[in-house]
């Protein structure tokens, strides 16, 4: 018995594949190490089979295939890296708190994120990954990039030219939002530290370590538990966010 395959469907299966491992590959927590290579190249192909299907027209010479390839990682990567930064927030308002809160000096190194890492910072990175998966945002993320290929079919060239407003537009909102969830515990933490500081005035023979670091700690914990409500509409708020800056770098409107 012989199978036979047509080449220009296999082609065009195989480019939506490289679109989404080159996406999965940077956004969090699929870039993780905690996810094997072999899983998110099995991940892209089983995602593929939902998006192929459209009959486009893929050219199949060596160079334009060549190009086409390389116009798939490019794409995937970019709409990755706005994903990225969008859901990064929560983690950069916990690395906020973890400076103000004085967490930043108990600093470890990350083996599966290769990098160092703060107390908040990470603790708030691992708490909107579990949000991402109980609320079932990560499903809006995805159908957000499988989208990207009705708006930006495989075989054509994206437009450009609006690309520098949407990251900056997404730098923006990520910084942004990372101040808003981190002011309101930042201005308590520095008001303490006035008062800390007033209170050695008072009283000069009083160690201002002694007292200021356990009264921080503990205001920090406080403030952090009392912030846990705000995090799933902040997140649910960039779930929407990533999937328009995706929108927006495909060409939707």
């Amino acid at each position: 018995m012989t199978l036979t395959i047509a080449g220009e469907p296999l082609v065009a299966y195989l480019l939506a594949s490289v679109r989404i491992i080159a996406w999965l590959a940077v956004v969090p927590p699929f870039s993780g190490r905690t996810l094997p290579t072999m899983v998110k190249v099995v991940l892209s192909l089983g995602l593929a089979f939902a998006v192929v299907p459209e009959g486009q027209h893929i050219p199949l010479g060596t160079v334009a295939l060549i190009l086409n390839v390389g116009t798939q990682v490019l794409i995937g990567l970019g709409m990755g890296f706005v994903t990225y930064l969008l859901l990064a927030a929560v983690a950069a308002a916990g690395s906020l708190i973890d400076v103000f809160g004085g967490f930043s000096l108990a600093q470890g190194f990350d083996p599966l994120g290769m990098n160092s890492s703060t107390v908040f910072g990470k603790f708030h990175q691992m708490l909107a990954t579990v949000l991402l998966f109980a609320s079932g945002g990560y499903l809006i993320v995805i159908g957000g990039l499988l989208r990207t290929f009705h708006f930006l079919p495989l075989g054509t060239s994206p437009d450009l030219s609006g690309a520098p407003d949407v990251f900056m537009r997404a730098f923006d909102l990520f910084f942004v939002t990372a101040v808003q969830i981190a002011l309101p515990m930042i201005a308590v933490l520095f008001l303490t530290d006035i008062g800390l500081a007033l209170l050695t005035k008072v009283a000069p023979q009083l160690s201002a370590i002694n007292v200021m670091f356990p009264a921080k700690i503990g205001l920090t914990l406080l403030l952090v538990g009392l912030s846990f409500p705000v995090l799933p509409q902040a997140l649910d708020r960039l779930v929407d966010l990533s999937t328009q800056a995706m929108s927006a770098l495909s060409g939707a409107g």
